[in-house]
């Protein structure tokens, strides 16, 4: 079965070299981008591998590199995420949408002024003249901000951009993805002067950084609200924890209510917080499909710790956010009962433990899932060492 896997891939191969390399560049973001979604596309890993080797510098990486789109694209490092841009909330962009929106610019919109962006801008990295090609970056930007704000004034100019784009993706997330640079690219300012004034790391977010944190979003928000949503994800890059930044909607509350909190000025850092549950849940998924069983069960545990947080600091109940609290942990345990039936053994035991009267009547159910981790990989550590017994196993620890 290998053999025939290897070779249908190297057919794939050799047929993807008789497409033009622009071609091949797009099939690449496109493969990436739904790779990072979670699809699961048969041999697409020999083919991501091969493009990858191909574009190295000129692929996604490409916008990390010393490079005139690197120095367009650097006010948004900040806010950049390694996800889907299907999954991207209002405070980040995902990275993967940097490459169609660099083609719809250089290639569409302003092709002369790109063109003598980049050539002039290339002399001056090659001479190590920094500041002089983040000016140039700079002024390009205002280029851009001007030439896209003007077009998306208009209906038929937004439709003209969607379309421009799916030349390049086939996900309609990316439109949204560009607004974003938009918005960020005229923050830019604002966003900047907040990060300096932030502290390097945030060890625990309470009382005097708390304070800071808060006073600073709150300067902002009086300045610009729409900056709200990319600070927090700055905030949120700076935590040791970055499930704590459900101290900064939680905070500006008398009482836990979801109600009360959820009309307080920085109520979005909860939905934040619930999307960093959906997005362990596919880094879980991708450790399970790749038989990652330590790193699953430290996911496993992060997750908890985040459930454990958003119950504890807020009221639930009756929420919206507490139907989609249960709907992402019922995805959870999902994933982690279909690991739980693969594994050979007593099944049967896995699910009383689960079940156990042992357990406390409020454990919630990530930290059941702990559990239901550690007892799964003891089997598979018993079976690889010979140990096909069940009583082999801790099975008496609660």
């Amino acid at each position: 079965m290998g053999a025939k896997q290897d070779q249908t891939a190297e057919h794939l191969i050799q047929y993807l070299r008789q497409l033009a390399p622009q071609v091949r560049r797009r099939l690449l973001a496109e493969l990436e981008r739904l790779h990072l979604l979670g699809e699961d596309i048969p041999h697409s890993e020999p083919l991501i591998a091969a493009l990858r080797a191909e574009f190295r510098n000129t692929g996604p990486n490409h916008y990390r590199v010393g490079n005139p789109s690197r120095y367009f694209f650097e006010p948004l490092e900040p806010v950049l995420v390694d996800s889907a841009p299907e999954r991207a909330n209002s405070g980040q962009i995902a990275r993967g949408s940097l490459a169609p929106i660099w083609s719809l610019v250089t290639e569409q919109l302003l092709r002369s002024m790109a063109a003598d962006y980049i050539a002039n801008a290339t002399k001056a990295i090659s001479a190590d003249k920094q500041p002089e090609a983040r000016q140039m970056a700079q002024a390009f930007q205002k280029k851009v901000l001007t030439s896209l704000n003007g077009q998306l004034g208009s209906a038929e100019g937004a439709a003209g951009i969607r379309d421009g784009l799916m030349a390049y993706t086939s996900s309609h997330a990316t439109f949204d993805d560009l607004k974003k640079m938009l918005r960020c690219l005229d923050l830019q300012r604002e966003l900047d002067e907040f990060a300096r004034a932030l502290a390097p790391k945030i060890a625990r977010l309470e009382g005097a950084s708390l304070d800071k944190v808060l006073g600073l979003l709150s300067t902002l928000k009086s300045r610009r609200a729409d900056a709200v949503p990319f600070a927090l994800t700055i905030v949120a890059r700076r935590l040791e924890s970055s499930w704590e930044l459900l101290s900064l909607a939680t905070a500006t509350s008398d009482d836990r209510a979801a109600a009360r909190i959820a009309a307080g000025p920085f109520a979005i850092a909860v939905s934040m917080v619930l999307d960093q549950i959906e997005q362990k849940h596919h880094l879980l998924l991708f450790a399970l499909r790749n038989n990652r069983p330590v790193r699953a069960r430290e996911i496993v545990s992060e997750i908890y710790r985040i459930e454990q947080a958003l119950r504890t600091q807020i009221e639930l109940k009756g929420s919206g956010w507490a139907q989609r609290l249960d709907e992402l942990m019922t995805d959870v345990q999902a994933a982690v009962d279909a690991e739980v039936s693969s594994i050979p053994g007593d099944h049967r035991h896995l699910t009383h433990i689960l079940e156990s009267p042992r357990l406390r009547p409020d454990d919630s159910f990530g930290h059941k899932v702990g559990h239901i981790f550690e007892k799964g990989w003891d089997v598979v550590a018993g079976l690889l060492a010979g140990h096909t017994d069940p009583t082999h196993r801790r099975d008496n620890v609660p």
